[in-house]
């Protein structure tokens, strides 16, 4: 979701910039504007005095425009701390039985897990990201599979073995995962 909102915001944002930005760059170099164009020539302003202060003495005026600049300030607040989040979880709470409790690096859960499934039968590459709380983690896993294997058989497989190994050393109840299989390109063989 956050991948879209990205690209459409800086796609809308360059086009804007391209859109308006682009012919007053041209007039400036000396490129004679169109008869409809507002920017008339290297010396003309944007905006008059006039235009500028149009709506000034109205009295919805500036409440609308520091509604409109509020609403943009929280967009762009909003924007920047989802892309500024972190997506990966740093540590797991793993219960010692004690009460106290012990912390596993979540590097070195997610280098654990992508090692196991490598081992896995036709996996050619593997990655993984720990998501979610550290009481309660979560994980994204990435396979590539040779051409000849069975999804379904490498995604059991990965159930079975690499994740309940994980979820079982880590003495987690459950570790749910998002996992994502991908082929793995190869040239297409010749029957003859």
């Amino acid at each position: 979701m956050l991948r879209i909102v990205n690209r459409v915001l800086i796609g809308i944002i360059g086009l804007l910039l391209v859109a308006l930005g682009g012919p007053v760059l041209a007039v400036g170099l000396g490129v004679r504007p169109p008869s409809w164009w507002v920017h008339g020539g290297p010396h003309d302003v944007l905006l008059s005095d006039a235009r500028r202060t149009r709506w000034q003495h109205a009295g919805w005026w500036w409440p609308a425009v520091i509604a409109a600049l509020a609403v943009l300030v929280l967009l762009a607040l909003w924007w920047l701390t989802a892309v500024l989040r972190r997506r990966r979880l740093a540590e797991v709470l793993v219960d010692t039985g004690d009460g106290a409790g012990a912390l596993l690096r979540g590097r070195a859960l997610e280098t654990v897990l992508v090692d196991d499934a490598a081992r896995l039968d036709g996996v050619a590459h593997a990655q993984a990201t720990l998501t979610g709380r550290r009481t309660a983690p979560g994980a994204r896993i990435w396979l590539q599979l040779e051409p000849d294997v069975n999804p379904g058989t490498a995604l059991q497989q990965l159930a079975d073995e690499s994740l309940a190994r994980a979820r079982d050393s880590a003495g987690l109840p459950t570790l749910p995962a998002e996992v994502r299989l991908r082929a793995v390109k190869h040239r297409a063989e010749r029957v003859t």
